[in-house]
């Protein structure tokens, strides 16, 4: 052959044709071969007799591929692609061929009974069977059905099944998008609150997490638009996106940033000095520079470097000299395949070929096969052998020494090689790999705002644990059932049960990146890496013995794997130095694995099976792995990874997430071959582990055993041993025990957290302190007797304390403090001393913060730092004002003097060395560090280098530590030279102030030793001779003694600031405030009054609904009004007369009360519009005050409520305050919106301007000469001159909130108090009035003719209840004002009656599902009727027969019992279907019922429930209420659906519609010619003219859950009947009718005999004590008690005369000997009839009345009463059009959109919700703009149930598409005040943000 012709035809081909390259096509020519086109296009062309040779001389075996080799020896079998194998290996099971020809055609094998028989004849274990893993090979085990999905979850179109909630959602959760698919598109995405902020994608965060920095959206949208912050570090590039990468990828031809902006606007210099510029413009590491890799991409960081490495040539070719690749078999034969010759002899070893070989002639010199080739011999092996170096024999090729031919174990045979797996796998059929044995794997992954799992062989895909921040890191404990993660965002590691339950924190403190985490399963160890404190920490499961591992040569340390079996771990570091490490678990022998082309490490995996680990690299995108000491390392997947972030690894897969393509990948663990998609689409996925028992191997042994290995504390393995460590920063006392407290600890704050840093151990780790809400400390200090910490919050404004381990922490100081800055404390006197930078001022207190009081308020600007001096009785503090300097005065504030004042700009830390007697302190303006004597004298600077911004400062033996803002560190020197300059800790943000905590301090003898240095209160160091004095707390004079100190203050203002109530003493020279120390709390203090006889002080509280009182130290606190409040403005105290008089702006009443609140009664309740303040004048027997309603006035009336006058109604706007100048005969009133402070005389003549213009007054008082007021919108107490309005100064600032103030001094003299004789001679009330005093009565309550003495209580009056209260209003007065029953324990009451025998009020309660009764007084609540209720809607008391009769419409049942709840019995349970009201007529014996379900009707009985009969059956929609008129024998009911209210007698008959519309009436009551009733729309009681339906008045209005109401009066429960006398002569029921009467027995016996007969009481079995002849009066035992033992008691019936025991019979009254069968059957034929009538008519009826095609489709539950856990839906189906008819269930969900349909939603759980609050959700009354007021549709849907009751969607969007024609007109008093400023005239408030617009927000 030519060479010549086959080097230029290579050459033409692969050089001058540059067409060839790149082409997919290549053309050799005549007697040539063309190989296959190479990856980048290059052709290669060999000679044609090449082809076949079975010698690979393409390269890439093209040449060699589908070549029928020479045939297989008699002991082989050949395969179909020409490979050999061993006969005995067909049908074995085996896939030997490769192409499973080996296993065709063979004979069926026999499975096992516990075998599946795949369709290729394999056999696998039965459990296999559709597991999601392909085990057969052919797939034929995972031909399955699809899975059932549940009625809870979506079936995506692929089968799986995914949670219905996440049916549009936003997310893409099946693999095929098809639960995004036809959604309907106004689905929302949900609003965020005004405290978080909304991402990109609609998900919200908090607000507090926008612009910090961190990604914590998932998509960097909550860092975007941050310019007036920079989140991102030094030495990083901020993205546009608001992404921080690393500043050196900026320009780096890569795009890192996701928006790809940090390739953008690049110029061709940005590369930096340690990197290489590639052609391209990319930026790589200059180390990379001729490594013999291409890093930049094109190759150009490779050229022009020396060729050191190997041309490419296959492994099995031998490349010539002229750099041609051939065949190895074409060495040595002969023939110059080459070219150059290099490939013969002489430039290889060649022997002499024998010219006569024969493969006939001893096999060719073969051991195994011979074949031959060109006439010469060429020997070849059999599979499993290959050829030696003599091409003659054979050798064993060892198969395991190769990687992938078994999955996990490998044995080498001859000729072969055997596969096995560890423990807990099995082999698979094919006998290679291995299958774990146990459950079906899941993988568990993090997604930032939620955990999830996936099952990687199918798509089922759930979520274990949602509404997460930013989860990262996550890991698992198989045994105990647990999942950990950490949140990088809340910088907390948490746990949760595998279910998702049981939520908990086990790291919150001290992280700042925690990027990987760790289970040791076997020791039950935690271990995590954190990026931002470099550190590897491990603890115990729980986060308790916490400890930091490693620490040194740490930078950004990400994943972390735990080998506990070996006693290791593992973890990737991306810092600087990228790098692969491991150690023993202990922390003991690190170790390098890798530190070579590493970049971003970010994943790591243990695949324990096969000792190897496996990394991810995201910048160089590839997967590697190495065996567990870093050898063997090798790219497994290089192609394909975006930006891989965590992998995990199982059976031979790898599993990975990515950040780019948000998905979880897969691949085999060997090759890299097979990537698949497991699922994509996802949010942000993170870390990611296979949660199977196999990952954590059960083989390793716990080392620590049950003791934990002795430990005291912390046992961990290491290597094969254990070593017990102790929590970070503790000691060891020996091997096993640790320290129980640290002895020295450097202590700094740092903002949001205090840290120590201890001094016991070596590694100088810093702790945080587990302290809560610490918001900003500054101030530091410590006390070691009692091991207290101290420190200040400028963001709490308070002063802290706590143990040094952060227990039992509380707040010393937390009020008029505001800005805090520095602290320190006498150790010696244990007092506790501070600096305020915002009131200017120096406190002291005693170590708890008690008897405070303000040591120094003058000359100071801006104090920061103080320190004291204990042993010479002085302290020192730096001002840094506008005229900085450093102080010092005795610690009693005397001799205070100057001793810096040159040189300092912002002086900050100081520090006191007691050994050489100087004072140190640093200046962060001057960046010095200084020192001098205690007097000022001998100034040295100490340290002026490198000192950005010193900020703390302290001292210990010979060194001095301090912080530094800017540097970021705490750094320490010497204290004499300032050199040795060490830094401790760096990369700390915000450090403050600075301590060393010891326990050697100092003590020393003071004069406060003994006896508290005579003081009563404060005893204070002083400087020699004096050595201590005497201090009083704020506000309180020092007595002539120099010792004691006054019992109070006695001249005072006093005002209310919301949340707390304070005092600024007038006794002192300063204004200082003091909080009144009250027990109770207080959310929203409006008015306030003081009783100074007493010295008590009363206060309002609109929140809270209450009026309360306390003394003026703050004890004794009580509520003295709980009930009947809504907003109380205005407060005042007539502390002559002792009486409490208030203005109530929601109810627009002024009331008075006794002191301690009794005999309440009600002054003004007519033509009040908003009253407000209210000021006394008792000598006058004047009351003023001012009402800021629609036409704002000033009135005043006696302090009676006669003679009522307007004195101004013109030029006012917001009148707020209100006082009296009773020296100057004067009215003065603040108004907020004229801006003036304005006075008149007490007749409002001579009206004059005092001080204008005032920016937001609302309280004023007066004392002396002055006049006081509050102002909103300066937050200040402001004061002038009352005569001239001149001379204004503030009196105290900054203080937000302030409501009313009074000025008060206890010395005055109060008067004469005109009631005191006699209390007037009043039986109740004496008030004054001008021309001397008039007695009152009680709400309610009418004055005897005598003009003097009232009744206790009313003689006709109302009771109504509103679920939480019963409520009382009286029919005798006319003002007709409600006042609470004091009834205890009520929870949802609906339904009452009343019994004016024994006076007692019956209620039913379906939240507790009771019967109770108790005294109008609140004594005496009993249950009466406790089990066996459901929804008890209806009760009615027969108070002749003393029976209790009640609907219960849960069990549809009617029951009556004894009114003690005896003898109960079960009267009608069959043909009811929602039962409500009920009502009795005793002297007819009459029972009367509505029934509201499928066929409303109204019913009647006898008492006994025989003789039912329907009385009205049409027309009906909801009857809810029902009543009795027993005057004209009429029944009345209200029909909430047809809204009306109608009447009929007593048969049906005669029936009258009384008056329509009524908008939703629900309980009505008669007397005398009104009918009353409740009405839940207009939240009213209302009453109209029985007889003509007119004169509608509403009674009162704005009552929140209306129920049932009533009528007590003595008309009312008249008339008589048989079982009125000695219950008829019957031992248990007796029941009245029209001219007779029955007994009746109890459903359950209980003790006592029974008997039908009356008159006859059967004699008790025997068993002693004498029979009774009569009924017994006793009460039995309850139901609930067990009956007594012995012989069964007799029940005597006429049917039972017989039974001994029964005789005597006296006989009932008028005929009842006709046979009661007759009687029943007779009965029931006829009801049978008229029920097949009635049904039909109905259907009829209803058919016609209910065909309205707005409701056609609804159909709800009936309502109930009742909160449950459960959640709610009310379903929307099709009914057929009999039940077109609005039904309840028993749970309900309450949307008041008033139409006709939601509003039976609306009662049904309106009825539902026993709590107040859920009734502020139903105020959705609306103004309709166009006339009148409506009730309109709201289009968002209420949710009240307690627990998560939730509108179904589909009913959701039904409503909201109702037609607007709906919105119904209404008659109706408004519930709250309308608008009726116009637009330019908002009126004031604070306190209701729903009724009236304030300018507070403008403000």
């Amino acid at each position: 052959m030519n060479l010549a012709v086959l080097c230029g035809t290579l050459l033409s081909l692969m050089l001058l044709n540059p067409g060839v390259l790149g082409s997919t096509e290549c053309s050799c020519g005549r007697n040539h071969f063309t190989c296959a086109v190479s990856p980048f296009g290059e052709c290669t062309c060999i000679p044609a007799q090449w082809q076949c040779d079975g010698d690979n001389d393409c390269g890439d075996h093209s040449d060699e591929d589908g070549c029928m080799l020479p045939t297989c020896s008699p002991v082989d079998f050949h395969c179909d692609n020409g490979k050999c194998v061993r006969r005995s290996w067909v049908c074995d099971g085996d896939n030997d061929c490769e192409d499973d020809s080996d296993e065709q055609d063979c004979p069926p094998r026999e499975c096992e009974e516990d075998e599946f028989h795949c369709q290729n004849g394999y056999c696998i274990r039965s459990l296999w069977h559709c597991d999601g893993d392909n085990d057969c090979g052919d797939n034929s085990d995972e031909h399955c059905e699809m899975r059932k999905c549940s009625d809870k979850e979506f079936r995506c179109t692929d089968g799986s099944c995914i949670a219905e909630h996440w049916y549009c959602d936003g997310d893409t959760d099946c693999k095929d998008g098809t639960d995004e698919e036809n959604c309907p598109s106004d689905v929302t995405t949900p609003s965020c609150s005004s405290e978080e902020f909304q991402c990109a994608y609609g998900r919200c965060i908090l607000d507090i997490y926008h612009c910090d920095g961190d990604d914590d959206c998932g998509d960097w949208s909550d860092e975007s638009d941050c310019s007036s912050h920079q989140p991102c570090r030094s030495g990083e590039f901020m993205c546009s996106s608001g992404m921080c990468i690393n500043a050196g990828w900026r320009c780096d031809g890569e795009y890192d940033c996701d928006d790809q902006s940090d390739e953008k606007n690049c110029t061709t210099s940005m590369c930096t000095a340690d990197q290489f510029r590639c052609a391209s413009g990319r930026c790589v590491r200059l180390s990379w520079r001729c490594d013999g890799e291409d890093d930049c991409a094109d190759g150009s960081d490779e050229d022009g470097c020396e060729k050191t490495e190997t041309p490419p040539c296959a492994p099995d070719q031998f490349m010539c000299g002229n750099g041609r690749c051939i065949g190895q078999r074409k060495v040595c034969n002969e023939a110059n395949d080459c070219g150059d010759n290099t490939d013969e002899h002489p430039h290889q070893d060649c022997r002499p070929r024998s010219s006569e070989g024969n493969c006939n002639l001893n096999n060719g010199g073969c051991s195994q096969k011979c074949q031959m080739a060109r006439g010469q011999v060429v020997c070849t092996c059999h599979t499993g052998y290959r050829l030696t170096d003599d091409i003659k024999s054979c050798e064993d090729v060892d198969e395991c020494a190769e990687e992938g031919y078994c999955s996990q174990g490998c044995t080498n045979t001859e000729g072969g090689f055997q596969c096995w797996c560890v423990q807990g796998y099995e082999l698979r059929p094919d006998k290679r790999s291995c299958k774990a044995l146990g459950p079906e794997p899941v993988l568990l992954f993090a997604n930032r705002i939620d955990i999830r799992q996936v099952l990687p062989h199918r798509s089922e895909y759930t979520l274990l644990l949602n509404n997460l921040e930013n989860a990262i890191a996550l890991d698992f404990h198989h045994n105990k059932e647990l999942v950990f993660w950490s949140d990088v965002t809340l910088d907390r590691i948490m746990k949760a049960n595998l279910n998702g339950s049981n939520v908990e924190e086990v790291v919150s403190t001290g992280l700042e990146s925690p990027g990987g985490l760790a289970i040791d399963w076997i020791h039950d160890k935690l271990y995590w890496t954190d990026s931002g404190t470099s550190r590897i920490e491990v603890a115990n499961l729980d986060g308790t013995h916490r400890k930091v591992l490693l620490w040194q040569s740490m930078e950004k340390p990400r994943a972390i794997a735990l080998h506990p079996i070996e006693g290791k771990i593992y973890w990737t570091d991306w810092g600087n130095t990228p790098r692969i490490e491991y150690a023993n678990m202990d922390g003991s022998n690190r170790k390098i694995i890798a530190d070579t082309h590493l970049f971003w490490p970010n994943g790591l995996t243990i695949d324990y099976a096969s000792r190897r680990i496996y990394w991810v690299d995201a910048k160089h995108h590839v997967i590697e792995r190495a065996d567990l000491d870093g050898q063997n390392r090798k790219a497994v997947i290089s192609q394909g990874l975006p930006h891989p972030f965590a992998i995990t690894v199982f059976e031979d897969s790898l599993y990975w997430t990515d950040w780019h393509t948000k998905s979880i990948n897969s691949a085999n663990k060997f090759t890299g071959k097979g990537q698949e998609i497991i699922r994509n689409k996802l949010h942000f996925p993170m870390d990611i582990h296979t949660l199977h028992p196999q990952r954590q191997p059960a083989g390793g042994q716990n080392r620590c055993g049950n003791s934990n290995g002795g430990c005291s504390h912390l046992c961990l393995p290491s290597n094969k041993t254990i070593t017990c460590a102790c929590p970070t920063g503790f000691k060891k006392v020996d091997n096993y025990n640790c320290a129980l407290s640290l002895d020295k600890f450097l202590l700094f704050a740092r903002r949001t957290d205090i840290r120590r840093i201890s001094f016991d151990t070596e590694d100088m780790s810093d702790v945080v302190i587990k302290l809560a809400d610490v918001r900003n400390a500054v101030a530091l200090d410590w006390d070691s007797s009692d091991g207290h910490i101290y420190w200040t919050d400028v963001t709490t404004d308070s002063i802290n304390r706590a143990l040094w381990d952060g227990s039992k922490q509380e707040v010393v100081v937390d009020t008029s403090l505001e800005s805090p800055a520095g602290l320190a404390i006498d150790w010696v006197t244990h007092k506790l001393y501070w600096t305020d930078a915002g009131t200017d001022r120096i406190e002291v207190s005693n170590a708890d913060g008690s008897m405070r009081t303000v040591l120094i308020w003058e000359n100071l600007d801006r104090p920061r730092d103080i320190v004291v001096d204990p042993l010479g009785g002085l302290m020192y503090w730096t001002d840094w004002g506008s005229n900085p300097k450093i102080e010092r005065a005795g610690m009693d504030a005397s001799n205070r003097i100057v001793i810096i004042a040159s040189n300092l700009t912002w002086p900050n830390g100081l520090a006191i060395d007691y050994q050489t007697e100087r004072l140190y302190w640093a200046d962060a303006g001057m960046k010095t560090i200084e020192y001098g004597n205690f007097d000022g004298s001998d100034r040295q600077i100490l340290i002026s280098t490198q000192l950005p911004h010193p900020f703390g400062l302290t001292l210990h033996e010979d060194k001095i530590y301090w912080t530094d803002w800017h540097s970021k560190s705490i750094q320490s020197a010497n204290k004499l030279t300032g050199l040795e300059r060490t830094t401790l800790v760096e990369n700390l943000e915000n450090l403050m102030d600075i301590h060393m905590f010891h326990r050697h301090r100092s003590s020393v003898r003071t004069p406060c030793s003994v006896n508290n240095g005579g003081c009563s209160h404060l005893c204070l160091l002083a400087p020699p001779p004096k050595g201590s004095s005497c201090a009083c707390p704020t506000g309180i004079n020092l007595q002539v003694d120099g010792k004691t100190c006054a019992h109070g203050m006695s001249s005072f203002l006093i005002f209310a600031r919301r949340t707390d109530i304070r005092m600024v003493s007038l006794d002192i020279p300063y204004f200082a405030d003091v909080v009144l120390a009250v027990n109770g709390s207080m959310k929203n203090t409006i008015a306030i009054g003081v009783d100074p006889k007493e010295g008590k002080v009363y206060w309002s509280d609109s929140t809270l609904k209450k009026i309360s009182r306390a003394n003026i130290n703050g004890t004794a606190h009580e509520d003295i009004i709980a009930t009947g409040l809504m907003t109380t403005d205005g407060l005042a105290v007539d502390s002559l007369g002792r009486k409490i008089y208030w203005t109530d702006t929601g109810t627009n009443r002024i009331e008075v009360a006794n002191l301690d609140g009794s005999m309440r009664k009600v002054l003004v309740w007519q033509n009040l519009d908003s009253p407000r303040a209210i000021a006394l004048y008792h000598e006058m027997g004047y009351m003023y005050w001012s009402d800021w309603g629609e036409h704002a006035k000033l009135e005043r009336s006696g302090m009676d409520g006669s003679d009522r006058v307007v004195l101004i109604s013109n030029n006012l706007g917001w009148p707020n305050g209100l006082a009296i100048d009773k020296a100057g005969s004067q009215l003065l009133w603040a108004d907020a919106h004229t801006e003036r402070i304005e006075v008149a005389d007490l007749n409002g003549l001579n009206r004059r301007i005092l001080v204008s213009p005032v920016q937001h007054p609302y309280g004023l008082t007066l004392l002396g000469p002055h006049i006081y007021w509050t102002d909103w919108q300066s937050r200040s107490i402001q004061r002038a001159d009352k005569t001239t309005g001149t001379n204004t100064i503030t009196v105290r600032s900054n203080l937000p909130g302030l409501m009313d103030i009074q000025a008060v001094d206890r010395e005055r003299p109060l008067g004469f108090n005109k009631c005191s004789r006699r209390n007037g001679g009043c039986s109740h009330l004496c008030l004054p009035r001008p021309n001397g005093t008039s007695c009152a009565c009680p709400t309610g309550i009418l004055l005897k003719p005598d003009g003097r003495s009232c009744d206790n209580s009313p003689e006709t009056y109302l009771l109504f209840s509103n679920r939480v209260s019963v409520r009382r209003i009286s029919l005798d007065t006319s003002d007709h004002t409600d006042v609470h029953v004091p009834v205890p324990e009520l929870h949802n009451v609906i339904s009452l009656d009343y019994d004016s025998v024994d006076g007692k009020l019956y209620y039913t309660d379906v939240s507790l599902d009771v019967i109770r009764r108790s005294n109008l007084d609140g004594t005496g609540m009993e249950t009466v009727i406790s089990q066996g209720l459901k929804t008890t809607d209806g009760l009615a008391v027969d108070w002749v027969a003393r029976n209790m009769y009640w609907t219960d419409t849960g069990r549809n049942t009617i029951e009556v019992a004894r009114l003690d709840g005896t003898a109960r019995k079960v009267l009608i349970n069959n043909s009811l279907d929602e039962p409500r009201a009920i009502a009795v007529f005793p002297s007819k014996g009459y029972l009367f019922w509505t029934d509201w379900g499928h066929i409303a009707k109204i019913e009647r009985a006898y008492l006994d429930g025989s003789d039912r009969k329907v009385l009205i059956n049409t027309d009906l929609g909801w009857p809810n209420g029902l009543t009795l008129d027993y005057d004209t024998r009429r029944i009345f009911w209200v029909d909430a659906h047809l809204d009306r209210i109608e009447s009929s007698d007593l048969n049906g008959n005669l029936r009258q519609i009384l008056v329509t519309p009524v908008s939703h009436p629900f309980a009505l009551t008669q007397q005398d010619r009104w009918i009353y009733w409740t009405d839940w729309q207009t939240k009213s009681i209302q009453r109209i003219d029985k007889h003509s339906g007119r004169s509608k008045e509403t009674v009162l209005a704005n009552v929140e859950g209306l129920m049932d109401i009533i009528v007590v009066s003595p008309q009312r429960q008249s008339g008589t009947n048989h079982c009125g006398v000695n219950n008829g002569g019957c031992t248990h029921l007796c029941f009245a009718k029209t001219n007779s009467f029955v007994c009746a027995c109890p459903d359950e016996p209980d003790d006592r005999p029974c008997s039908t007969i009356s008159g006859y009481v059967p004699a008790a079995p025997s068993g002693g004590g004498n029979p009774s002849t009569r009924a017994s009066n006793k009460n039995p035992k309850l139901p609930t008690e067990k009956p007594q033992r012995g012989p069964p008691v007799v029940n005597c019936t006429d049917k039972s005369l017989s039974v001994e025991g029964c005789s005597n019979v006296v006989t009932a009254p008028h005929g009842e000997g006709l046979h009661i069968s007759y009687v029943i059957g007779g009965a029931l034929t006829i009801l049978a009839i008229l029920i097949l009538i009635a049904a039909f008519i109905i259907y009829r009826h209803k058919k016609s009345k209910f065909a309205d095609p707005g409701v056609s489709n609804l159909t709800y539950s009936n309502p109930s009463y009742r909160t449950s856990t459960q959640e709610v839906k009310i379903e929307t189906t099709q009914k057929p059009p009999i039940y077109n008819q609005l039904r309840y269930k028993k749970e309900g969900v309450c949307d008041n959109n008033y139409t006709k349909e939601k509003i039976r939603i609306v009662e049904g759980v309106c009825l539902l919700s026993g709590e107040e609050l859920y009734w502020e959700d139903l105020k959705q009354l609306k103004v309709c703009r166009g006339g009148g007021l409506h009730a309109c549709m709201r289009t968002d849907t209420v949710s009240l149930q307690a627990s998560s009751a939730s509108l179904d969607d589909g009913e959701t969007e039904q409503l909201l598409q109702e037609e607007q024609s709906e919105c119904s007109s209404i008659n109706t008093v408004p519930a709250t005040t309308p608008q009726r400023h116009a637009s330019t005239h908002l009126p004031d408030t604070g306190w209701a943000p729903n009724r009236k617009p304030s300018t507070e927000s403008e403000v």
